[in-house]
């Protein structure tokens, strides 16, 4: 297991321990209610100070890596540490050269596929992309298992989705795009539209509706299921493949940002945010996310994913600027 043992991070300029308390700035996509008590431990167990800007439902990522670009633009980068609810952004990030590569001392038994291949950032705790449902309406055997069966006829007007352009729901697009080939995704894409999809603002609204009999069935994250049914709607889950692929499996991301003015005391929250410690709080969470350390994973064998989805990361998001422009002139005209 990756654990680790935090300590005091303070330096002067010239290395020497310094009194002075640091404040370490971190751009946060998590949902609030998981991420705050993870932050709050580190900044109680050391001497560093966060400061800590969190996203919101409707812009999820995507704000917060407009920011880090306007800043870096600007010449005052604020961020030091990147904690990202998906990945595809944040390999965008990494692309235009904002992020620092950076091997973090509790990453070693990650596995390759939640790694950079060149150290920019590194991956942990995953949702599943799903079909969610609901439980008054449809029998589980009357759900889709494959992804292009939510364009049949019989599901017309009752499919409910999140904006492609914010969140995970781009990326699950990005993977029709490299699953598929461009000319398919966006055939696909016009079906789901002469369908009558239905488009919201995010993943909780759209369970919310199927909850509500709004909608029959949506594509969403695995934590809002979990959410929907702590609170008692009648709402379950599907894992759907994808022609000869298996489910979207999107992780958190932890990255250190170009530029951000506290590298040494970056590097021990991420080795922090990287640890058994975290990965088993928000295992333990109402999230539920899926430990990508199989130790871990060995003790939550029912949220655990058969079949997931073997393309790597990179080769969605080669994608993800393309599928965002189809959807949103194809499902938003």
């Amino acid at each position: 297991m990756r654990q680790l043992t935090l300590c005091p991070v303070l330096r002067t300029e010239n290395g020497n321990a310094s009194n002075k308390t640091q404040t370490l700035t971190v751009y946060c996509s998590v949902d609030e209610a998981f991420a705050r008590p993870i932050l709050n431990r580190f900044e109680a167990t050391t001497q560093s100070q966060l400061a800590i800007v969190f996203d919101t439902e409707a812009g999820k990522t995507t704000g917060l890596v407009n920011r880090i670009i306007q800043e870096d633009d600007s010449g005052r980068p604020r961020a030091d540490v990147f904690w990202s609810s998906e990945v595809f952004n944040t390999i965008a990030l990494a692309r235009r050269g904002l992020l620092v590569a950076h091997r973090p001392s509790t990453a070693k038994d990650i596995p390759a596929r939640f790694k950079d291949p060149d150290h920019y950032w590194t991956g942990l705790a995953v949702r599943a992309r799903v079909i969610a449902y609901n439980t008054r309406k449809l029998q589980a055997e009357e759900v889709p298992t494959e992804i292009t069966e939510l364009a049949l006829p019989r599901w017309k007007g009752r499919v409910v989705m999140a904006r492609p352009s914010f969140g995970t729901t781009g990326g699950h697009v990005a993977s029709w795009f490299a699953l598929f080939g461009p000319e398919r995704a966006k055939e696909f894409l016009r079906e789901l539209r002469e369908n009558d999809v239905r488009i919201v603002e995010g993943n909780s609204q759209a369970v919310r509706a199927v909850a509500q009999g709004q909608a029959d069935l949506c594509l969403t994250d695995t934590d809002d299921v979990w959410a929907a049914q702590r609170n008692g709607w009648p709402v379950d889950l599907v894992y759907p493949r994808h022609d000869e692929q298996g489910t979207l499996l999107i992780p958190n991301t932890v990255a250190r940002v170009r530029g951000g003015p506290n590298p040494e005391a970056a590097s021990q929250l991420i080795a922090y945010l990287l640890s058994s410690e975290t990965e088993r709080a928000l295992a333990e969470s109402d999230s539920h996310n899926i430990p990508v350390s199989e130790s871990l994973a060995a003790g939550l064998e029912s949220y655990r994913v058969e079949s997931p989805m073997a393309l790597s990361y990179r080769q969605i998001a080669e994608h993800l600027g393309p599928a965002l422009r189809a959807s949103s002139e194809i499902l938003e005209p």
